[in-house]
């Protein structure tokens, strides 16, 4: 398989496009005001003990307190590296998760590690199980677990990389080997070992020093951990437009993989390189419900908060065999082609597909296999059911950071983001409503009412128009007038006695 790695950098934002033969798979958007937060590490104060949910609330300085499940806690880690507890201080509140015990109290100082964005009204989610990413090992403080990436598959190399890490790991300290690493040698990882060991030294000054709910490290930016994380020898090419981002890329490789170095390109066409490389129209798709299939067919896909519905439709596909076939057909397609767009959206959490029903238990299972095929080229991690009576599969994604819908939109100010407007005959009556108030409480019999522009055309239209209706009604004179800026659903009254305007005021 044919990959390419492609970086438009620009002062306003930076995009990273993961392609494979030639197709988008993967998008990665940064910017100024949504700096990549995941990585970081922060000394915080648990500020709210929830063992109903099985976690704390910690205050990092945000806005928004992190998270942290009793799951990705561990004493070990803050019982080093922060300073003891005064042994006049009450006991930590004990809460057993899955028969360990976990020593948390309000108020005590934890360092914690971003391993996930928040998403809307949600924290982050943090650990306090702290590691740092090098390029070829994940050093694990105050640990001793030797792990290999899942996504080296061999063996014997999985043995070999696992023997020369324990035989290179400091004491005291867990090692996760990369996918980057295979093949390396035992100096290699030592050399990288070194690097990280040194930088958490630094850190632990750095840690003791800092008062809390204080930044303590900030991982590399979007651009720098792609080459860092994904840039291996099976990446044909990486090609980037910026000259400085360029020299930066060609001067870490130097050091760390030497033998890429030949593949790196900077890109100097006066065509911007996304449209070079075929990769913007590909972008504004993503944004799209719809999404057609080759040959007919198409997905459809719906985001809310609890979960992610993705609808398999066979469209105007017209196959040449019976329905069950052509069914199978527009299904393993829509398989493949939904494994695509969830890598490329970063759609995480559950997630419910509903193919096309088929009676036959063997097309059933062709669809679940070729669904589970394809993401194995996923990075993130995935849990998949079989397809259920009802004709539906359900499956959770690891989520870590938010959707690009999220990353490329915000909620519409006039719907909430709900995807519906009221409608023309719904804003007229709760108009009445209001001006049925207004005379009733006030006794007045004037009154000036501003509108948008479709409730105007609505409310005047034809010669027995509504608002002629509702004054008559209500025995009140209204002067109706239009602002061009305002929402559909917006209004303000005016009182000519009170001389003020008076909108909330009978509101309800």
């Amino acid at each position: 398989m044919k990959k390419d790695i492609i970086i438009n950098s620009t002062s306003s934002e930076t995009r990273v496009a993961l392609m494979e033969n030639d197709l988008l798979v993967e998008l990665f958007v940064e910017r100024p005001q949504h700096e990549r937060n995941v990585g970081s590490i922060y000394k915080g104060v648990v500020r709210k003990m929830v063992p109903g949910m099985e976690a704390a609330f910690i205050d990092i300085g945000w806005e928004q307190d992190a998270f942290l499940h009793f799951s990705d806690h561990s004493d070990e880690m803050n019982g080093t590296i922060l300073d003891e507890e005064d042994e006049e201080r009450k006991p930590a509140h004990r809460v057993s998760y899955h028969q360990r015990e976990i020593n948390l109290k309000n108020g005590q100082e934890v360092l914690v590690q971003i391993i996930k964005e928040p998403l809307g009204n949600k924290g982050p989610r943090v650990t306090t199980q702290v590691s740092l990413p090098g390029r070829s090992v994940v050093l694990v403080p105050h640990h001793s677990h030797i792990g290999v990436s899942r996504r080296i598959t061999d063996f014997k190399e999985r043995r070999r990389l696992k023997s020369i890490a324990t035989q290179a790991k400091p004491e005291g300290y867990g090692v996760i080997v990369r996918t980057v690493a295979e093949g390396k040698s035992l100096d290699e990882l030592k050399a990288d070992m070194h690097s990280q060991l040194k930088l958490w030294k630094k850190l632990e000054n750095k840690i003791k020093k800092s008062p809390v709910k204080s930044l303590i490290f900030r991982d590399m930016t979007l651009a720098s951990s792609i080459v860092r994380d994904l840039f291996t020898t099976d990446i044909n090419s990486l090609v980037v437009d910026s000259k400085r981002f360029y020299r930066q890329i060609v001067s870490y490789l130097s050091e760390v993989a030497p033998a890429l170095v030949e593949k790196v390109q900077h890109y100097s066409g006066v065509k911007p390189i996304f449209d070079f490389f075929k990769i913007e129209p590909d972008i504004e798709k993503t944004l799209a419900r719809k999404v057609w299939l080759n040959g007919g067919g198409y997905i459809i896909i719906e985001q809310t908060e609890a979960l992610v519905t993705i609808d398999v439709n066979s469209g105007r596909f017209m196959g040449k065999k019976d329905h069950e076939e052509n069914s199978l057909k527009v299904n393993l397609r829509a398989a493949r082609e939904i494994c695509r767009q969830l890598r490329l959206r970063d759609l995480g959490g559950l997630i419910v597909l509903d193919f096309i029903d088929m009676a036959d238990e063997k097309n059933r299972k062709k669809v679940y296999d070729e669904v589970k095929k394809e993401l194995k080229n996923d990075r993130s991690k995935s849990d998949i059911l079989p397809i259920s009576q009802f004709g539906l599969m359900e499956m959770t994604r690891q989520r870590i950071k938010p959707s690009l819908l999220y990353t490329f939109n915000e909620p519409c100010p006039t719907c909430g983001g709900l995807g519906m407007v009221p409608s023309r005959e719904t804003i007229s009556t709760q108009l009445e409503r209001w001006i049925k108030r207004f005379r009733t409480r006030s006794r007045e019999k004037r009154l000036e009412m501003t509108v948008s522009p479709p409730i105007y055309d609505y409310l005047t239209e034809g010669i027995n128009n509504r608002i002629r209706q509702i004054m008559m009604k209500n025995f009140i004179l209204v002067k109706l007038k239009r602002n061009e800026h305002f929402k559909i659903d917006e209004f303000t009254c005016y009182s000519f006695k009170q001389g003020k305007d008076v909108t909330d005021r009978y509101r309800y």
